[in-house]
């Protein structure tokens, strides 16, 4: 069991980040694998053949990509820490990337394939420039395959913190970090179990640690850089998924259009104030439809801390079913 542990200081420093860059490691994986989840079919079937031509025409980037799909220890130069909190930009993030020696990287990429479950021979490890050409890759994943989507994928990340926020500030890092993923857990009064195989423990400095939502539907690894910058990244609740075109359906027709959208929305949990971020309209607008449909049964509230935070009920999800 391999922990981290955090001294007082440090649990009161610990906060949220987002990480473009561990969005795109994310999409890269789920894009290089074959498509189980049905959520991202449609984005899944549009861009899986652009990224295999790319990693057909480059075999360093097919081999590196297939050892990160295949093993339980990522290499340090692709799960940095994010350094600009929740406004972190991958442009802050792939310097840090491509700055790591060819040695280091070949090393790192070493012990990848030792704790991988398939045979590499790391013959794609050749020429040099092996942090620089990860950061090409990476960058080149962004902008195809992550950057149209990001408003999208932002906003569900953003959803997270905010519900995650509110546990903690509520009952502490314990509540907050429950079911962030099927590995992690509170382990007594100072650590977070991060994995389940036997490694040293880490220790976080006065800092504090990160805690980063992707959007990838699963996968949960830990980030690291000297002298003792830590983050764990973790699956967001939920799916981005794609933007519904306005239709005039039965159900708006039924409950009104603002009502139909704000029920819609709610098929991931969200307050008064983010529904009205959301869809533009004012906050007394959007507590007078969320009382009616929850008078009708199909939202329910759960106070969390000072906020409440709305999520459908069985009906409401027959309702929205497609």
């Amino acid at each position: 069991m391999a922990l981290l542990r955090l001294s007082a200081m440090a649990l009161s420093r610990s906060r949220f980040a987002l990480s473009p860059l561990a969005e795109t490691v994310g999409a890269v994986l789920a894009l290089a694998a074959p498509c189980s989840d049905p959520w991202i079919a449609d984005w899944h079937a549009r861009h899986h053949p652009v990224l295999t031509a790319r990693l057909e025409a480059d075999p360093f980037a097919k081999g590196l990509v297939r050892l990160l799909g295949s093993t339980k220890w990522f290499p340090d130069h692709v799960v940095i820490p994010p350094r600009g909190g929740m406004s972190t930009a991958l442009a802050d993030e792939l310097p840090e990337v491509a700055a790591f020696a060819d040695e280091d990287v070949a090393g790192q990429l070493r012990v990848s394939v030792e704790h991988s479950w398939r045979h590499h021979d790391l013959k794609w490890l050749s020429g040099k420039d092996f942090a620089p050409r990860t950061a090409e890759l990476l960058d080149a994943a962004w902008h195809e395959h992550v950057l149209p989507d990001w408003p999208r994928r932002k906003a569900l990340l953003e959803r997270d913190v905010t519900y995650r926020a509110g546990l903690l500030a509520a009952y502490g890092w314990p509540r907050a970090l429950d079911r962030m993923s099927k590995r992690s857990a509170w382990v007594g009064v100072d650590a977070i179990r991060f994995s389940d195989r036997e490694a040293p423990d880490r220790v976080v400095g006065d800092e504090g640690m990160l805690f980063v939502p992707t959007s990838a539907p699963n996968g949960t690894w830990l980030c690291e850089a000297p002298p003792d910058r830590h983050a764990l990244v973790y699956p967001a609740r939920g799916r981005a998924e794609p933007e519904r075109p306005p239709v005039e359906d039965a159900l708006d027709r039924l409950i009104g259009d603002n009502r139909a959208t704000i029920l819609r929305e709610l098929g991931e949990p969200a307050t008064s104030s983010e529904l009205a971020a959301q869809l533009g309209l004012s906050l007394g607008t959007v507590g007078g439809h969320l009382a009616v449909l929850r008078d009708a049964e199909l939202i329910t509230g759960d106070r969390v801390g000072r906020r409440v935070v709305y999520r459908r009920t069985a009906k409401g999800e027959l309702l929205t079913a497609p």
